[in-house]
């Protein structure tokens, strides 16, 4: 093989992967499905006229969602009201109208429950006239923490840090972080009703199941409280649990408190 030819196949295969990159680029990700027509916001063909809303309110979390973020300032700027992300630390984009947390990834931090607690601010504060629009990428799960009540944020950490020693994949990791969690498993979305809510989400998940990304803030949860006492079970850490979770889990099990929200609520 000739050294023109090693030349040309280095040249295509940074060719390859410039274009596999610039393809899931979140910035471009987001402007390939949001636009405006006129008055209206065009989000995968569904039409939102904004003329319906009082206020536009952008929220989200994870590593991508400054550039989703981004994308979104380009396409609606002013219109937006008000609007705040939690990312991780040094992942933030230059914004002007979105403010920037940042916060612990893979395991949660103070500063990503206060960013939490006032993003659930906005969000409690949204009425009928409200459209809300939710950024999630990859890491969402650990950069929107809102423990349960009960649960402290150490506990959360705890908890999260052995299920990552233990093997537990990311469906196991999210189904537990869905039921110590406010916001996970349809909370977000419950905490902004009766506003609108529309979810862009970039999928880090095989198959993309909805409420398994960012441990799905905004979509009904397919988990329950005993697909994670199997889950504990499976990876013999029932007993190592933090007090408060295995209470939470012992409450859940008895349905002393509710469940996440299911499809239909």
């Amino acid at each position: 093989m000739s050294t023109y030819d090693v030349a040309r196949m280095r040249g295509d295969a940074d060719a390859i992967f410039g274009a596999a990159v610039h393809a899931v680029d979140a910035e471009q990700c987001v402007k390939s499905f949001v636009s405006m027509d006129g008055n209206v916001l065009m989000i995968d063909g569904q039409g939102y006229d904004l003329g319906d809303f009082d206020r536009v309110v952008a929220v989200g979390a994870g590593k991508a969602t400054p550039r989703m973020a981004r994308a979104l300032e380009s396409v609606l700027g002013d219109r937006i009201s008000t609007g705040l992300i939690n990312t991780k630390y040094e992942h933030t984009e230059p914004l002007s109208h979105i403010e920037t947390i940042e916060c612990g990834h893979p395991v949660p931090d103070l500063p990503g429950v206060e960013g939490t607690n006032r993003i659930l601010g906005l969000l409690e504060a949204a009425d009928v006239r409200t459209l809300v629009i939710c950024l999630l990428s990859g890491g969402g799960s650990a950069i929107l923490p809102a423990p349960a009540e009960g649960i402290s944020l150490e506990d959360k950490q705890e908890t999260t840090r052995l299920l990552l020693s233990c093997g537990a994949n990311i469906v196991e990791l999210n189904a537990v972080r869905k039921h110590l969690s406010r916001v996970k498993g349809g909370g977000l979305a419950r905490s902004a009703f009766p506003a609108t809510v529309v979810a862009l989400m970039l999928s880090d998940v095989i198959g993309d199941p909805l409420d398994v990304i960012a441990s799905g803030p905004t979509v009904p949860d397919s988990s329950t409280y005993k697909t994670c006492s199997d889950i504990f079970s499976k990876y013999e850490l029932t007993d190592s649990l933090p007090p408060s979770v295995a209470e939470r889990l012992r409450l859940g099990l008895a349905g002393e408190v509710s469940d996440t929200p299911k499809p239909g609520d």
